[in-house]
């Protein structure tokens, strides 16, 4: 059982990361630190004062970033290189009582899971930032901050409910990717045209 916990801990954490990497250690280890959850492997480090500093101060960062339109896609470009990498960490010290065998495929499947999460993040994101008004980029903004806050609670209360929407969601998003993709290259090549130079007309 014990395992088990550990690897829905796992799951949990490197999908919340795919979406805001700094809300999920910040509230993981405030939950440890408040005896909420006890948290499996070596995850009780994120406890810690250090963490909970830096990952609070992140958040707020990550927060406010996440609310304006079009440099909310600019952020998620470079937190590419930080929810991937963070999930991946957390589903490796979540297993830290299974064995490195098992560290290391937790943390191959942390990184998928971050991964592709945070791709159908960034998609959608940039597919809404062509709406002249701010209220649907802060609408979709604030619904992925309670989604992440109900999919921990949800993780820690009901495990195996949580392990079968995650699956659905998962599917969903491989389904919605090309589709994303399509609608964010549009756009993409539209704001190119925009910001192109005029070419000179010959004489």
């Amino acid at each position: 059982m014990e395992s088990a916990a550990a690897f829905v801990a796992a799951a949990a954490l490197a999908w919340g990361s795919g979406l805001r990497l700094y809300a999920v250690v910040f509230c993981t280890g405030l939950a440890q630190r408040l005896g909420w959850v006890e948290l499996p492997g070596e995850l009780s480090a994120l406890a810690g004062e250090p963490f909970l500093l830096a990952s609070g101060i992140l958040l707020l960062g990550e927060f406010l970033a996440d609310k304006v339109p079009v440099f909310d896609s600019l952020w998620d470009g470079l937190q590419t290189f930080a929810r991937v990498p963070g999930g991946m960490a957390l589903a490796w010290a979540a297993l830290g009582d299974q064995g490195p065998a098992m560290q290391a495929l937790a943390a191959l499947l942390g990184g998928g899971v971050a991964g592709l999460t945070h791709l159908g993040k960034s998609g959608a994101r940039l597919a809404v930032n062509h709406a002249p008004e701010p209220f649907t980029n802060w609408t979709l903004s604030l619904a992925e901050d309670g989604l992440v806050l109900f999919g921990l609670w949800l993780a820690w209360q009901h495990p195996w409910l949580f392990l079968g929407l995650l699956l659905g969601f998962l599917l969903v998003l491989l389904w919605l990717l090309p589709r994303l993709w399509r609608v964010a290259r549009s756009l993409l090549g539209r704001l190119a045209r925009r910001i192109r130079p005029a070419q000179p007309s010959r004489p």
